[in-house]
């Protein structure tokens, strides 16, 4: 058996910014968790978690077609918790790639480039010129150490930041568009 890689799909908040939790959004035709749910399954990750908190339940009933899902009942301390219980889930993953449910222009194209560096001490993110974002990877050997420094909205950025990392260029096919706010969702109703 070869290495085994996880996924995590961070879909708890409650998108105030937004109006809406964004894993209901809808973008184009899949909401935003199915869709970073599909990436990491076209990308060829072993081990999907998908980390719901608000409105999970109403998440679950229209998206019963998401790989398995965990709550994280804490959702409201921002995303560090999220990626605690998500590290956590994970059972028999030597790396983890992580995705934020609203950013769909990260591609399985660029999953893979970045899952291609994964191993067991592996610390990688995804390279867009001069900026490094998701997806990022984390090696088994650094969770402890993620799960204990993840709070608020910085998730494992205090983490990474410490520690050298590797970036991956994959800004020629995916974009790091963070869907904040309706306007920039081309799909919005909002928009028009």
């Amino acid at each position: 058996m070869g290495r085994v890689t996880g996924g995590l799909v961070l879909a708890a908040g409650a998108g105030s910014r937004y109006g809406m939790p964004k894993a209901l959004v809808p973008y184009p035709d899949r909401l935003l968790v199915q869709r970073a749910a599909d990436t990491l399954k076209e990308a060829g990750v072993d081990e999907i978690v998908v980390v719901l908190g608000a409105e999970a339940e109403r998440v679950r009933e229209v998206a019963p077609d998401l790989p398995p899902t965990v709550i994280n009942e804490d959702w409201r301390s921002g995303l560090g918790s999220s990626l605690k219980v998500g590290l956590t889930a994970l059972t028999s993953a030597e790396s983890a790639v992580v995705l934020l449910v609203d950013m769909p222009g990260v591609t399985a194209e660029a999953v893979r480039r970045v899952v291609a560096h994964g191993t067991v001490d592996a610390l990688v993110m995804g390279g867009y010129g001069k900026r490094r974002g998701h997806p990022v990877l984390l090696g088994r050997a650094h969770w402890a150490g993620v799960i204990e420094t993840a709070t608020g909205d910085s998730g494992a950025r205090d983490y990474l930041r410490a520690r050298d990392v590797r970036v991956v260029p994959v800004g020629d096919v995916a974009d790091d568009l963070d869907l904040d706010l309706p306007e920039l969702n081309p799909h919005s109703r909002a928009r028009s």
